[in-house]
């Protein structure tokens, strides 16, 4: 199982949109995906349609040894796509966890244990670099990052990276940067343009060629329980997350064999 974190410490850069519509992109080509909610938020957890009522065990329990992979998944409306949905309680974890010397690697022990059930798993991270987001990138073998083509774009980035550089030489020799993702694409917004220039210029070829863009289906979809490729999958945003699952497969080889 391919095993991708996707986060960046600044929150409101569409890591949740990316997470639930990159999955289901992947999803709807065949690939069998495992969608990991390791926000408190459980925002990926709305997004797809799972109830509050529905949501135990979730990764909660997952990171406290309470209950296997196999069960804290459960089905989506998405052929092809389960989710290990999260609580509130996810926000005490690291208090729950202070003492446990094995605190950093209870999810990539949990995630062992999936066997050959899924093809790849995603993990949507919390807007911070604590221990939610430490055990996905200990867990995970690629980093996969998005980016919102906002001023201050960059801040903060070589922090992240700096973490993975931690990360890799302590804890996880496997995990790399996949890319960064470009999001919020305004259009009629020079400063877009230039920040996409910039991050180009800094970052080359980890960038992604597919942006995507500023677009209110995307935005109304989780209202609706739903991701935008199930909502309205005409619309600009849905397009360009099934561009970057096309782009994903390209540079991981053991998926495009499966697809």
């Amino acid at each position: 199982m391919i095993r991708i974190a996707i986060a960046n410490q600044k929150g409101g850069v569409g890591k949740t949109t990316t997470a639930i519509n990159l999955s289901t992109a992947l999803a709807a080509v065949g690939q069998r995906v495992l969608l990991l909610d390791f926000d408190p938020q459980g925002n990926a957890s709305t997004g797809l349609g799972i109830d509050h009522a529905d949501r135990t065990p979730s990764s909660y329990e997952l990171l406290l040894d309470e209950c296997s992979l196999a069960d804290a998944a459960r089905a989506t409306a998405v052929p092809n796509l389960d989710i290990v949905p999260a609580t509130q309680d996810l926000s005490a974890i690291e208090v729950e966890l202070a003492a446990e010397a094995d605190r950093s690697h209870r999810l990539s022990k949990a995630l062992d244990s999936a066997g050959s059930r899924w093809d790849i798993c995603l993990m949507d991270c919390p807007p911070s670099l604590g221990l939610l987001t430490l055990n996905a990138l200990v867990g995970a073998q690629h980093l996969l990052v998005p980016l919102q083509c906002e001023f201050f774009a960059l801040e903060g980035l070589s922090q992240l990276f700096n973490t993975v550089e931690r990360v890799r030489a302590r804890l996880n020799t496997e995990l790399s940067i996949l890319g960064v993702v470009l999001t919020m694409f305004d259009r009629r917004n020079r400063l877009s343009e230039q920040v996409a220039t910039d991050v180009r210029g800094v970052l080359g070829d980890r960038v992604f060629e597919t942006i995507v863009p500023r677009n209110v289906r995307l935005s109304e979809a989780p209202s609706h329980g739903l991701p935008a490729l199930v909502y309205d999958h005409r619309c600009p945003g849905s397009e360009a997350y099934i561009a970057l699952a096309r782009e994903l497969i390209e540079r991981l080889p053991a998926l495009k064999v499966a697809a």
